[in-house]
């Protein structure tokens, strides 16, 4: 794909594009007309060639996770930019960036950690849908439009602070790397950096979608031995193989729980569990599913609002670990492009988390799809 240019016609000025807003829950988007306002300081307008979508945008649109509504959503894009504003020195016009629903400020308490990568500065756990000054960059229909996590994909043009974006390699095809930006390091990192999976494990993974994907993928390259599958869609069950399962269950076919099954399959429970899906339900049977002396479970998924996990304390006295994952625990600046470096040297296979390629004004359709 070749690099995109851009006159200086547009440079301080709001730009007329298309987006896709969600104007209320339990509808289709809507594609506008909008208006984009040129960057504030520290901040950056792209234009987004590519996005992928991704279960957390259900979960908003089904309003099992509330955010301020209307709103541009996409999280996960790769674009060019644009213009910037003023202070702006790690990107340039035309360069080729990924947008990060996780910023990395490199400041505060989280990015200074060794091991934190919850920049105090986000705006994805609790979202209020505004840049850091309180205000929005986009207008339609005379309305301010919110953005999502402050980064907005789902649009021909969004604007992001300077700490949310990541520039990659010039030579990156943007229709792929897309993934890199959320979908693929929040699994695979789960995997490689949350959990730690050892050689010869036994690694079990609820739900077979794209995050659970790049689980799957994580485990395989850390060396797990036997990588168990649970979906209750049989249409998953073959791709999921392809991709390093090495046992698929569905979970309708069992008349005890599925973390019953997983126990007596694995003798005394998995070493690692991943659950990815978002539901109480599912994280109580992938904690359960571990072994009780040294079992790790990581939670990827995204729960109701206001939900409550129901654990028996003495489930975790045993040794058991339950974590939680951001991001696959990527500092997002730093890390998410060596990802890139790591995709176009053909080291990682992020290409298998893409099983559709759809313009933009199908997108309804893609979120059909998902």
């Amino acid at each position: 794909m070749k690099q995109a240019k851009f006159s200086m016609e547009t440079v301080g000025k709001v730009i007329t594009c298309r987006a896709a807003i969600a104007w209320t829950i339990n509808a289709p988007l809507c594609i506008e007309e909008v208006g984009v306002d040129p960057p504030k300081a520290g901040e950056v307008r792209i234009k987004v060639i590519s996005s992928g979508i991704c279960g957390s945008e259900n979960h908003i649109l089904d309003g099992t996770f509330p955010v301020p509504l209307p709103a541009i959503l996409g999280h996960k894009g790769a674009g060019v930019v644009e213009s910037i504003g003023e202070g702006v020195s790690s990107v340039k016009p035309g360069d080729k960036v990924l947008t990060l629903p996780i910023p990395q400020c490199r400041k505060c308490d989280s990015c200074l950690h060794a091991k934190g990568n919850c920049c105090l500065k986000e705006d994805a756990i609790s979202p209020v849908g505004l840049m850091l000054d309180g205000t929005t960059r986009f207008t339609c229909r005379g309305r301010k439009v919110h953005n999502l996590f402050r980064t907005s994909t789902l649009t021909e043009y969004t604007v992001m602070h300077e700490i949310s974006v990541a520039k990659i390699d010039d030579a990156a095809p943007l229709e792929k790397v897309c993934v890199l930006a959320c979908g693929f390091p929040t699994g695979y990192g789960a995997a490689v950096n949350t959990a730690q999976v050892t050689p010869g494990s036994t690694c079990v993974v609820f739900g077979l979608g794209g995050v659970r994907s790049a689980v799957v993928l994580g485990c395989r390259a850390a060396g797990a031995a036997r990588i168990i599958g649970i979906d209750i869609n049989e249409g998953k069950l073959a791709r999921a193989k392809a991709l390093g399962v090495t046992d698929c269950l569905n979970p309708q076919n069992f008349t005890k729980p599925i973390q019953q099954v997983v126990v007596e399959m694995t003798g005394l429970g998995a070493d690692f569990t991943f659950e990815a899906i978002g539901t109480i339900e599912m994280t109580v049977a992938a904690l359960e599913s571990c072994n009780l002396s040294y079992g790790v479970c990581v939670i990827l998924g995204v729960s109701p609002v206001k939900s409550h996990l129901p654990l028996d304390p003495l489930k975790l006295v045993s040794g058991q670990t339950l974590k939680g994952c951001l991001l696959g625990e990527y500092k997002s600046r730093d890390q998410i492009p060596l990802l890139v470096d790591d995709y176009m040297k053909k080291k990682i296979d992020a290409e298998s988390l893409i099983t559709h390629n759809l313009p933009f004004v199908k997108i309804n359709e893609g979120f059909e799809l998902l």
